[in-house]
């Protein structure tokens, strides 16, 4: 590797152990194999820039990661494999712990950067897209905008609150089960409204 390529796998290493805001150049260089901290401003032109270079491409690996992960349920409208699915979405989040947190770090960070903001928002329609075509078993192309603003969302919203309980306290962070239960429950009062 390069020094472009050694920096940015440094700054993931650091992404991951430190998070965001505590990240330094000087920790960056280091975790780099000792790559100078000047290179960092000639390749990336900054800390930040090179923190979401580094964080970009994590979430890329993650998220097709899970992509690969969600597909195995795709088309399958059942309640036991919809909380099949939520198994693997919440062992997620203590396989991928840090990397959820450096990814809201991110999300507070993009406030002060709209490349990251672009890349995030970009990252939620595709989310959700992704997110509506595996539940209802067809191809992205394929989906009605209407579902994707509907059905996705919702799950996608529905995925990030249930990651930010089991972040905050995993111990009390519902289950696959409950959240499957909690749906149903949401359902019967829709239903009846």
């Amino acid at each position: 590797m390069g020094n472009r390529e050694d920096l940015i796998a440094g700054a993931r290493r650091c992404l991951e152990e430190k998070g965001w805001a505590r990240t330094t150049v000087r920790d960056i260089a280091a975790a780099s194999g000792g790559v100078s901290m000047a290179a960092i401003g000639y390749h990336f032109g900054s800390r930040e820039a090179l923190l979401n270079t580094a964080l970009i491409e994590a979430i890329d690996e993650w998220g097709s990661e899970m992509g690969r992960t969600l597909a195995n349920y795709a088309g399958d409208t059942s309640g036991e494999q919809y909380e099949a699915m939520w198994t693997g979405i919440t062992e997620s989040f203590s396989t991928h712990r840090n990397l959820w947190i450096a990814t809201i770090e991110a999300l507070l960070q993009s406030e002060h950067s709209p490349e990251l903001r672009r890349y995030l928002a970009g990252a939620q329609v595709e989310g959700r897209r992704g997110l509506a075509a595996i539940l209802l078993g067809v191809e992205e192309s394929a989906l009605a905008e209407g579902s994707v603003r509907s059905l996705g969302a919702v799950q996608m919203a529905l995925f990030s609150g249930v990651m930010v309980q089991w972040l905050t306290d995993p111990e009390q962070a519902p289950s696959a089960s409950e959240v499957v239960a909690g749906l149903r429950a949401i359902a019967t009062i829709a239903d009846k409204h």
